[in-house]
């Protein structure tokens, strides 16, 4: 992966506690030439007490803070969530981090940014966050009797996940039409596809199947690209105009 695309690489935090964690996270970025880290959390977290990001003041002091995950990726085209699944019960595709590192980089072969999502130390992300994600990839790791949900912890987990991006062979090549389209656009496209339900009845007759984020997984799932979502919103609002008369 070259530099360029590294720099469209974003790693983000969502209710990371331990600012230690945090720094550890920033040292990982640091040495693997990344630099683009955004903090999703309730409370200010604070920076200063990382005393584990040796050499990482630069990727603290330009890490953001946002309120929320779509806020945290909005200018992103893919959106990857990491889990080490457990009992959890997946709605989105699973890869491996080997062949997750090879779509990452297929997708930096465009001209968008690709968000890499880490859940608390605790709980991880939970399924409304996951709910923003393209897709999950999961680090492999030996079962163990005495584990009941084998995981890393925070740093390390950020830190294997940047190597295996590091030693791909991502394309460089430049975007054409299949551009995927960022965040901010499939949000309003959901947003339209969301009030065409309403307008139509559908979200009265079926409520089981219009939760927002089943919703967001749907419209995510259409792998609909930059130059689709124009014609989608357009169909949407025809719909809107035919149905109000």
């Amino acid at each position: 992966m070259v530099g360029e695309q590294r720099d469209r690489v974003v790693v983000v935090l969502v209710r990371a506690r331990n600012p230690n964690n945090i720094g550890a996270v920033a040292r990982a970025m640091h040495d693997f030439g990344f630099r683009h880290l955004r903090i999703v959390n309730e409370y200010a977290v604070p920076f200063e007490t990382a005393r584990s990001a040796v050499d990482a003041s630069g990727v603290l002091a330009g890490a953001e803070a946002c309120v929320s995950v779509a806020e945290a990726v909005a200018d992103c085209t893919v959106v990857v969530g990491t889990t080490a699944v457990g009992e959890r019960t997946l709605q989105h595709p699973l890869h491996a981090l080997a062949d997750a590192g090879e779509k990452i980089g297929l997708a930096l072969a465009g001209r968008g940014r690709v968000a890499v999502l880490f859940g608390s130390e605790k709980t991880g992300l939970s399924n409304e966050e996951l709910s923003h994600c393209h897709w999950l990839l999961t680090i492999p790791m030996e079962e163990q009797k005495e584990i009941r949900h084998p995981s890393m912890n925070l740093g390390q987990a950020v830190a294997v996940c940047l190597y295996e991006l590091v030693r791909g062979k991502g394309s460089v090549a430049g975007g054409g039409a299949d551009e995927a389209p960022n965040v901010i656009e499939m949000e309003r496209l959901m947003a339209l596809l969301t009030e065409v339900l309403e307008t139509t009845g559908y979200t009265k007759r079926h409520p089981a199947n219009c939760d927002e984020a089943q919703i967001r997984r749907l419209v995510l799932r259409m792998g609909v690209t930059a130059s689709d979502v124009p014609v989608w919103m357009g169909i949407l609002r025809q719909v809107l105009w035919r149905v109000r008369g």
